[in-house]
């Protein structure tokens, strides 16, 4: 069911030179420019010498990456919980890590133990990062599905008609309404051969009404519009969707795949 896109993607896109494995979080500190009784001289200082660290790791990587031929552009690191290793947010690619020293990027996940549960030390950043792209989307490029009464909650579900597992999900969608859950549906085709399909959907003058047809398995006609389906895609990768369904709450937070309604209003509950 979930194909791995965002790791074959910017394994290509970081060339064989270059072995990544691993992921991120953040305990980003506020900057106050106050100096006060308690906020002493040195931590001002010590933010300069952070924005200065920051700096030079960009430098450092940008020429590795150039000298390596390699194109990828950097949009901001921050620093994580682990010391001397900085997130990486790379534009059109999933975010990776780096060393303090630039000589090495690590792709994956790195997670921290010694919790009842496992936590994956990039949660935070990441979700911080998409918050932002989620509110900057327009409904009218979604197909939404309005709670029933007063909306509880908002969940944003990256989707393929082909994904047998979404169709289990959209089987729930009602319910998830009733419950007072607004569900709406990111286009995320996970091969070029569904990509057709969704573009259709998302062509329809009815977009519901179109999606149950593809769950169905019905033919649709060929898209006939400039449609949102590719970005929607590549926004998917940007933050390391690798598979369908995948839910995430307004604050960014990938809480699950497929779930039932009771299971997804526990979730967004807790």
């Amino acid at each position: 069911m979930l194909l791995n896109r965002s790791r074959i993607f910017i394994a290509c896109a970081l060339a064989s030179t270059l072995i990544l494995s691993a992921c991120s979080k953040s305990t980003e500190s506020k900057k106050d420019d106050t100096l006060t009784a308690t906020t002493p001289a040195t931590a001002e200082a010590s933010n300069i010498t952070e924005r200065n660290t920051q700096k030079r790791l960009i430098n450092t990587l940008e020429g590795h990456f150039k000298m390596a031929n390699i194109n990828a552009k950097i949009k901001e690191i921050k620093p994580t919980e682990v010391p001397n290793l900085y997130w990486v947010n790379l534009e059109g690619m999933s975010a990776v890590y780096a060393t303090s020293d630039g000589k090495f990027l690590i792709q994956g996940d790195v997670l921290r133990l010694g919790d009842k549960e496992i936590t994956n030390i990039s949660d935070k950043i990441q979700a911080a990062e998409n918050k932002k792209i989620f509110a900057a989307l327009k409904v009218e490029d979604l197909i939404v599905y309005p709670a029933k009464g007063k909306a509880k909650h908002v969940v944003y579900i990256f989707t393929d008609a082909s994904c047998p597992y979404c169709h289990k999900l959209h089987s729930h969608i009602p319910e998830m309404n009733s419950k007072g859950i607004e569900v709406r549906y990111i286009a995320w085709p996970r091969g070029e051969q569904f990509m057709p399909v969704m573009e259709s959907v998302w062509c329809s003058a009815n977009r519901q009404e179109a999606f149950e047809k593809a769950v169905a398995g019905e033919a649709l006609p060929p898209a006939q519009c400039k449609n949102p389906v590719s970005d929607q895609y590549q926004m998917g990768l940007n933050m390391g969707v690798n598979g369908t369904p995948a839910i995430y709450n307004t604050e960014g937070e990938h809480i699950g795949a497929y779930m039932t309604a009771d299971e997804l209003l526990k979730r967004l509950d807790k």
